[in-house]
């Protein structure tokens, strides 16, 4: 079909929306979509948040397969809700294996946790082997009455 052709369709029938122009019906549609990531090429950034402070709810390695950056800061310092998760650091380390190319990947932890140290100490061969380092900071940032650690990032 032809997209004027899809757009047509989808007006004649208002109980059917398109979604990347795929025509789905909005009363079954949740709030997690379960249509396919669509297959493309992977998006090169210099710096990528990992989503939902780190949970293993949102990030999988197919996000470390799409999304390659030079840094992946890891935020989270919430043992009870799994924040920052193991599963999700193993996944950058799954995803970037798939990469084929072997590209310098820094990664960013905002606060020093449990999980962070073990799996640093666990995996450290395979992150060498990958080409991922884990930036550690020793600086501290002091703004009146809070204090907090610090990275300096160059590109």
């Amino acid at each position: 079909h032809t997209e004027e052709e899809l757009s047509r369709s989808g007006h004649s029938n208002p109980g059917k929306s398109l979604v990347n122009g795929i025509k789905t019906n909005p009363a079954s549609s949740s709030s997690k979509s379960s249509l396919p990531v669509p297959v493309g090429p992977p998006v090169y950034v210099d710096l990528a948040y990992i989503p939902n402070h780190c949970s293993g709810k949102n990030t999988d390695p197919e996000f470390f397969k799409r999304v390659r950056a030079s840094y992946y800061v890891v935020s989270g310092n919430d043992a009870a809700n799994g924040e920052p998760s193991r599963a999700v650091l193993d996944a950058l380390l799954e995803g970037k294996s798939q990469w084929g190319e072997n590209l310098q990947v820094t990664l960013i932890p905002t606060h020093d946790t449990e999980v962070t140290r073990e799996w640093y100490q666990q995996t450290h061969e395979k992150q060498q082997e990958l080409n991922i380092m884990v930036l550690a900071s020793t600086s501290t940032v002091v703004m009146q009455d809070d204090s907090f650690p610090a990275c300096k990032i160059e590109f």
